[in-house]
């Protein structure tokens, strides 16, 4: 092993293929996109120096704060949603459920594999009102909770709110699985040690198995926090930022400006501002998990 890591020739004809394609797709696009930031126009239009003025006109654009506040929001519940959710569902698994079938665990995950447009055209023919109701408002209808019949996905409130639940459900079984694993390697002595010394239900989740599963669940929220603040295809397939502009993420309002309006380098900024923000919540949840840790 120490030869081969003395030998350059050696450890640039193994790294040497992958760092390529690394700096050509990943760090290439980075920097283009970085010097776009500093110009105004498009191919067609042709690009002029502007410095930071785009950056200048992000700070001013009621858009782009809009884009942000819904980003956070749509991001807070849906993570709380999809790592709580797919928690409980996982520990449902290992104590309660262990001698199911795998058609259980099928079942779980089964949403996770299913097209993001086809969820997206369940959902909307779930809570559609025209040309016909959906089975929400049929329910409604049915039980006489006639004032609940409403447009859910023509309203901002209840767009989000039905945006959010099905972001949930469609990416609840990612997390079970994941956070199975983190529970299938609790020991199972700590366990009945907790058990024989009289605690059990909740008190035996809270006080041995939430701190031993404490790793896989900072890595869950990591994961699931840089999937939301970025979610792009959801939105676009279940609502496509409306109505008006009230369920339009960063992301959304990004690919509209520099794509539908031609604005590449405002496009690039508003990119710039996510992959910060995206930064900047991670290095949050890291610092949590490192003092949680010490």
């Amino acid at each position: 092993m120490e030869l081969l890591l003395r030998d350059r020739r050696a450890i640039l004809t193994f790294i040497g293929p992958a760092l390529l394609v690394y700096t050509l797709v990943v760090l290439v696009p980075i920097v283009w996109s970085l010097v776009y930031t500093l110009f105004e126009g498009n191919v067609i239009a042709g690009f002029q120096f502007v410095g930071l003025h785009n950056f200048a006109l992000l700070v001013r654009d009621p858009a782009f704060w809009q884009a942000v506040a819904f980003t956070l929001k749509y991001a807070f519940f849906v993570t709380i949603g999809q790592v709580g959710v797919g928690l409980l569902l996982a520990l449902l698994y290992v104590f309660y459920l262990r001698n199911a079938s795998g058609l259980v665990r099928t079942l779980i995950f089964f949403p996770v594999i299913l097209p993001t447009v086809a969820v997206a055209q369940m959902y909307s023919k779930l809570f559609e009102i025209a040309p016909q109701l959906g089975l929400v408002n049929s329910l409604l209808q049915a039980v006489h909770l006639d004032g609940w019949v409403q447009p859910w996905l023509g309203q901002g409130g209840t767009a989000f709110v039905v945006l959010v639940i099905m972001d949930i459900w469609r990416s609840m079984g990612f997390y079970a699985v994941l956070l199975y694993a983190g529970l299938i390697d609790v020991p199972s002595e700590m366990l009945e040690a907790a058990r024989v010394d009289g605690a059990s239900g909740f008190r035996l989740v809270r006080s041995v198995v939430l701190p031993l599963m404490t790793p896989i669940l900072f890595s869950s929220l990591i994961f699931s926090i840089n999937g939301t603040l970025k979610v792009f295809d959801s939105v676009l397939a279940l609502t496509n930022g409306g109505p008006g502009q009230a369920t339009t993420p960063l992301t959304l309002l990004m690919y509209n400006t520099a794509f539908s309006n031609g604005q590449y380098g405002y496009g690039s900024t508003i990119a710039f501002a996510l992959a910060f923000m995206c930064l900047l919540v991670t290095l949050v949840i890291f610092r949590s998990a490192r003092r949680n840790v010490a």
